[in-house]
């Protein structure tokens, strides 16, 4: 890793699976992943993608934005648009902007683009923690929750049911930009 944002985020990992009194090799079984792969992310020696990001947070009962405001520890209560932090997954060029300021609220706004033909998917365990709903900006977004299929244009906006396996994918040509909302329960 070589930003500091990635730096702090796999301080704030290990910081809360040690507050939980958490193993490596319990938190690798919850998610699913190596303990080696908990171990290198923690010593900020892989770069995690979004995916694994979000299944490490989720066996900690953390969102991914939970998460990363953990690591920005700021508490401002206005968060400027060049102060959001950005953070790029490795593997798709998915790119999320945390919009909301810092904190723990009960909602945080989530910008993400999407770049064409890219897909990202995500376990159900990552939506159990929060109500999600999706609304597009621009481009074209199709959303798979579970069996079902979204075709999402500018302005739709989708409320999530249930957790389930989902994934996020645009088959355009373009960038595809939504916005997240995510209200913890």
């Amino acid at each position: 890793m070589t930003d500091s944002l990635s730096e702090s985020i796999a301080a704030t990992l290990r910081a809360a699976r040690q507050a939980q009194d958490i193993s490596a090799g319990a938190l690798a079984e919850r998610a699913g992943v190596s303990r080696a792969m908990v171990g290198k992310i923690e010593r900020g020696e892989a770069q995690p993608t979004a995916v694994l990001l979000s299944r490490l947070a989720s066996a900690l009962g953390l969102t991914l934005s939970e998460l990363v405001a953990r690591a920005e520890n700021d508490d401002r209560r206005v968060a400027r648009a060049a102060d959001q932090p950005e953070w790029t997954d490795p593997v798709t060029g998915y790119r999320r902007r945390s919009v909301s300021p810092p904190g723990r609220g009960a909602t945080e706004l989530v910008e993400v683009t999407l770049p064409a033909g890219a897909e990202v998917a995500f376990p159900a365990g990552s939506y159990a923690f929060a109500d999600h709903q999706i609304w597009v900006l621009d481009g074209h977004l199709r959303f798979h929750e579970g069996a079902a299929v979204h075709e999402l244009d500018p302005g739709d906006c989708l409320q999530l049911g249930r957790p389930q396996p989902c994934a996020y994918a645009n088959p355009a040509d373009e960038p595809c930009r939504y916005l997240v909302v995510l209200t913890k329960r």
